[in-house]
């Protein structure tokens, strides 16, 4: 058995405010291989996504270990972190953060700036992904131009752009209509056929559904995971 795309050990943040000290994740313990297609749930107050910061290095834990990709990325320095989430992790937001005064390729091409491809390698990319959500007539345009689906396709292909490991979606559908919704999902089982690990922070049962194990947090614990295809 190959060894897991991530492997998390008695994952635990706290935050201080003030005096107390805020218990947020009390020691998760997760294997996700690659290629799965993970949802991941709670209440508010849970710690989804605390958890969620923390699978994209985005933060780091007050303890416990996180090996990604067999890096273990639980004692790295916030530069080291950035790198690793430029190359290992696909973000989509639930607000899309697309820059407002770039079209939609230049959005795109944007996280291969930072990993230091040629313009042109970063457009031809770009292009390529930008068609595979669905987008090839919509390159030149600006978020301003696009509908709230379109926009989710250009944060979409974005996330997919360096080849990461994992794309990672946080509420991923929150700002949509249920149609589109359906769009947006449709493309994440796209995404996932092509052979992409997809984590998944969602509240709604219905997107969740479209995700083949479902990992259910209550107060900093996982309260349980299934698979359910």
């Amino acid at each position: 058995m190959a060894n897991p795309l991530i492997k998390i050990s008695d994952l635990k943040r706290d935050f201080v405010l003030g005096s107390e000290t805020i218990y947020v994740l009390k020691g998760i313990d997760l294997e996700i291989n690659k290629g799965e297609y993970v949802a991941l749930m709670g209440p508010s107050g849970s710690g989804k996504s605390t958890l969620m910061n923390l699978l994209g290095c985005l933060d780091t834990p007050t303890s416990g270990t996180y090996i990604l990709n067999g890096k273990d990325v639980s004692k790295m320095h916030d530069d080291e972190l950035a790198e690793i989430r430029n190359k290992e992790i696909g973000f989509v937001f639930q607000t899309f953060n697309l820059m407002p005064r770039t079209t939609a390729l230049d959005n795109v091409a944007l996280p291969m700036v930072y990993a230091g491809h040629s313009k042109s390698e970063r457009h031809e990319r770009a292009s390529e992904v930008l068609t595979q959500v669905g987008l090839a007539d919509r390159m030149d345009h600006k978020p301003n131009e696009l509908s709230g689906g379109q926009r989710q396709r250009v944060a979409v292909a974005r996330a997919l752009v360096n080849k990461p490991s994992i794309i990672l979606a946080d509420e991923p559908t929150g700002n949509l209509d249920s149609k589109t919704s359906e769009e947006i999902m449709g493309l994440f089982n796209e995404i996932h056929k092509n052979g992409n690990t997809v984590i998944l922070v969602t509240h709604e049962e219905d997107i969740a559904a479209y995700a083949h194990r479902i990992i259910r947090l209550r107060d900093g614990i996982v309260e349980k995971d299934e698979r359910v295809k």
